[in-house]
């Protein structure tokens, strides 16, 4: 398994961010990906899931500002991310089962 985020940045407050996570080694079509989050030291917070049927549920704190969606074409889940707030800064990761990539930092600060 590998997963590859990209995207991450340094955005004011009530801007916006698109993150990528490219995966392979594994059937992505069927799998369900999750996003995650962590800042340093807490533990990684769950953000969203999507599943194969493109079901996707969400964080409270993100419902209604991110949207997680997936290319089963190109083996990539995404995550937009929209107004967004300093609280959602953090290290994101893509997740499948127990596997993880190695993170992008996403930093939202005026």
């Amino acid at each position: 398994v590998q997963l590859v985020e990209s995207g991450g940045g340094l955005v004011q407050p009530g801007g916006s961010l698109r993150l990528s996570c490219s995966a392979s080694g594994f059937a992505f079509s069927i799998a369900a990906m999750t996003w995650a989050r962590q800042v340093p030291g807490k533990g990684l917070e769950w953000v969203s899931v999507i599943y194969r049927d493109g079901t996707a549920i969400y964080q409270n704190s993100v419902k209604g500002r991110f949207t997680i969606s997936r290319d089963n074409t190109k083996n990539t889940v995404y995550l937009q991310m929209s107004s967004l707030k300093p609280e959602d800064t953090a290290v994101y990761y893509c997740t499948f089962g127990s596997s993880r990539g190695q993170g992008t930092q996403v930093t939202v600060s005026s």
